[in-house]
């Protein structure tokens, strides 16, 4: 009897196109699709043996779970699809709405605020900031490719002459906050949204991990292609998406290991030790 397929469970958002986008994946592999909880709990339950989670599930799992060497989704400042849209200073925060779609993108949330002091109420709200924060709430987490479409509704449109790195934060009345951004100015490191990780008894196939490597190689060479035709499908301008894609840093390299190694310390003191694959080569 031949042996069950590895099983890949995908979080396909903009972000991750340089490296999914022209993925072809081995014969004995399969792959599903979903938002960063749905993998989550899938690659914890034995339903997918890999995955592209959430950092903040690979530090409090990281007893069973490992994570390649040199894949990650980090950024060093702003990210621009994760953000607190707010109608009061940040320090006022009361009551904030939090998406159920990314844990990592809420621990973050609770380590700046705890940082910086602020201790709103946090609530459970799906829907876009505009209308979260016509109900009454101070202040809307929003994540992923609807993130960096309302982030544009506030700060955007952008004329030839606009730089992407002197956009306005506050427009109308309403203020965005990059997670990403104020992480940096806390700590000065990367901060890293996901890791790809599988369960510690289950590595994947070489050739998955091949396959993977040179799909990102040949997305990061084409990113203007990339960003094209996710500028499509997100209506926005191509240029927005393209600096969007080559503002992330695709490989886990030293300086995001201490971001992340930061990140673990304040929001699971304690934690397992994190563990990687071997490096290739």
């Amino acid at each position: 009897m031949a042996p069950a397929p590895y099983r890949a469970g995908w979080i396909h958002y903009t972000n991750v196109a340089p490296i999914l986008d022209d993925l072809k994946l081995p014969p004995d592999v399969s792959a599903v699709t979903g938002v960063p909880t749905q993998m989550n709990a899938a690659l914890l339950s034995g339903e997918v043996d890999i995955a592209n989670i959430s950092a903040v599930e690979f530090i409090r799992n990281a007893d069973s779970l490992a994570a390649l060497p040199d894949f990650s989704v980090s950024v060093l400042g702003p990210v621009y699809s994760v953000n607190l849209f707010h109608r009061v200073p940040w320090r006022d925060l009361k009551r904030v709405a939090l998406t159920a779609q990314s844990a990592t993108s809420v621990a973050l949330l609770e380590v700046l605020l705890r940082e910086s002091g602020v201790m709103p109420v946090l609530e459970r709200a799906e829907g876009n900031a505009q209308e979260l924060l016509a109900s009454g709430y101070d202040g809307v987490l929003r994540i992923g490719d609807s993130a960096l479409r309302e982030w544009y509704g506030v700060v955007g449109p952008l004329t030839e002459a606009t730089t992407m790195t002197a956009l306005p934060h506050t427009r109308g009345g309403v203020t965005v906050t990059d997670l990403a951004e104020k992480w940096f100015e806390l700590t000065g490191h990367p901060f890293v949204f996901a890791v790809w990780a599988y369960r510690q008894a289950a590595p994947p196939p070489p050739a998955l991990v091949q396959a993977m490597r040179e799909a990102r190689r040949s997305g990061i060479g084409h990113l203007s292609e990339v960003a094209e035709r996710h500028a499509r499908k997100l209506g926005l301008p191509a240029r927005v998406v393209q600096h969007y894609l080559w503002n992330f840093r695709y490989h886990l390299e030293a300086p995001d290991r201490l971001g992340l190694n930061e990140f673990a310390a304040k929001v699971a003191p304690g934690h397992a030790p994190l563990v990687f694959g071997t490096p290739p080569g």
